[in-house]
C-alpha cells in the first residue's frame, strides 16, 4: 500500500502562484511514476504533469511554460509549482502515484481561482 498525502491548495487570483506538494509513504519503489492531475466540476479528471523518478516530465499543452513539476526522491515528495494561474485552473487536483499495475491516488486538494 502506498499512502498520498497532499497539500498547498487554495485560492488565488488570476496571474497568482501556488506550490503543492504530495508526500508519498509506504511500499515505495524506486521506479515509479508520480504525477498531478485535475478534476473541474462536471468534467473528467485530467493529467496536468507527470515526472518518472529519472526526472522526465509530460505536461498537459495548457499548462506547459507556466507549471513546473518536480520530485525529491529522497523524501518521496512531488511537487506542482503553478505561475501565472488562470480561472480556468480551477478544480481538484489529484497526487498519482504508479509503479507497474499499481495505482495510488491522493484526496485530492481544491485550487480555486479568481478572476
Amino acid at each position: 500500500q502506498v499512502q498520498l498525502v497532499e497539500s498547498g491548495g487554495g485560492l488565488v487570483q488570476a496571474g497568482g502562484s501556488l506550490r503543492l506538494s504530495c508526500a508519498a509513504s509506504g511500499s515505495i519503489f524506486s521506479i515509479n511514476h508520480m504525477g498531478w492531475y485535475r478534476q473541474a466540476p462536471g468534467k473528467q479528471r485530467e493529467l496536468v504533469a507527470v515526472i518518472t523518478s529519472g526526472g522526465i516530465t509530460n505536461y498537459k499543452d495548457s499548462v506547459k511554460g507556466r507549471f513546473t513539476i518536480s520530485r525529491d526522491n529522497a523524501k518521496n515528495t512531488v511537487y506542482l509549482q503553478m505561475n501565472s494561474l488562470k480561472p480556468e485552473d480551477t478544480a481538484v487536483y489529484y497526487c498519482n502515484y504508479k509503479y507497474s499495475a499499481y495505482d495510488y491516488w491522493g484526496q485530492g486538494t481544491q485550487v480555486t481561482v479568481s478572476s
